[in-house]
């Protein structure tokens, strides 16, 4: 029984869903949202923190400041409120609302960005707002997840080796490009130790990241208005664009057998179940595809899970449409 004193101690690093039975998909789906921050980014905020700390440039009286669509966010207010520092998270309008009341309730100041950059969309707002914020303080210190190499070294020092240690036969691994920190660190570690291993980034239609035209995203997590600064092609084997409605349906089959995940992991595994669809039934062995789900879907009950709110942005069909089926 572990027994801790600060919620960030506690990470549940080793829980897969075995898709097979569930979907049909030969995938098991690595759960990162067993923490109090509720996914992944756990680990990319405490590594960042801490680097932080120990360089000095993090003291008594900074205040943390970062650009998060929510996830971060609630990671960063938790260690914050832990530490006993000032957090102040710059958001968007696609930010769930339940989101921004759990960093509110951890202490965090939110602040939501509505209107777009002409160039570089909402990401670009919410950048620019924050480096007002540290132009006019400088006790602001922005981590700045987007550049910082501790946010893929968090995953290339944890994340990586625990699937290696589990898959040992592991032949492909599906990640989610946000800012690409998950992706890059576990990329990086594959290429360096197993580099027979292919990288599968998903990201979704509308994203910059990988050069495609910006568009409409109304889930938060994966894509971006502006290419990350730490991500590095040359490790990405293949990308799968998934478009938002084929996120949505993953989500409510899940969430149809018992399983509810986020929009992010919506998208993983719809990304995933295409490109297994396009190869050969021997290349499909059970245990040697691996996708991370960076959240549960807890927070989006009022966006992706309501129906009158995917009923609006997406049209009335689009759960039912035959569109995309695996």
């Amino acid at each position: 029984m572990p027994i801790i004193s600060a919620p960030y101690e506690f990470n549940e690093d080793r829980l897969y869903v075995d898709l097979a039975p569930v979907l049909g998909i030969p995938l098991h789906l690595k759960c990162e949202g067993f923490n109090f921050a509720g996914s992944i980014k756990q680990k990319a905020a405490l590594e960042m923190v801490e680097a932080a700390e120990k360089s000095g440039r993090l003291g008594f009286d900074s205040i943390l400041v970062e650009s998060s669509s929510g996830n971060l966010g609630v990671a960063l207010s938790m260690i914050a409120a832990s530490r006993g520092y000032r957090f102040v998270c710059v958001t968007d309008s696609r930010c769930n609302p339940a989101t921004r009341q759990v960093m509110r309730a951890l202490g965090a100041e939110v602040h939501v960005v509505s209107e777009p950059d002409p160039v570089d969309g909402l990401l670009g707002a919410r950048l620019a707002h924050v480096r007002r914020l540290c132009a006019e303080d400088d006790r602001y210190l922005w981590l700045n997840q987007y550049a910082n190499p501790d946010n893929w070294g968090a995953h290339h020092r944890l994340t990586a080796p625990e699937i290696a240690e589990h898959f040992p036969g592991l032949d492909v691994l599906f990640v989610g490009a946000g800012t690409t920190g998950t992706l890059m660190g576990c990329a990086r570690w594959f290429k360096e130790h197993r580099p027979q291993v292919r990288i599968v980034a998903i990201d979704a239609v509308g994203s910059v990241t990988f050069g495609g035209p910006p568009g409409r995203r109304l889930l938060p997590g994966l894509g971006a208005g502006v290419r990350p600064q730490i991500l590095d092609e040359t490790f990405v084997d293949a990308v799968v664009r998934v478009p938002e409605p084929d996120a949505l349906r993953v989500c409510h089959r899940l969430a149809a057998r018992g399983f509810l995940f986020g929009g992010s992991t919506g998208t993983v595994v719809a990304g995933a179940a295409r490109w297994l669809d396009e190869r050969p039934p021997g290349a499909r062995r059970p245990g040697a595809a691996v996708a991370i789900a960076p959240d549960l879907g807890e927070r989006y009950t009022d966006t992706v899970y309501r129906p009158d709110w995917v009923r609006e942005h997406y049209g009335p069909d689009v759960l039912e449409s035959e569109e995309f089926r695996f």
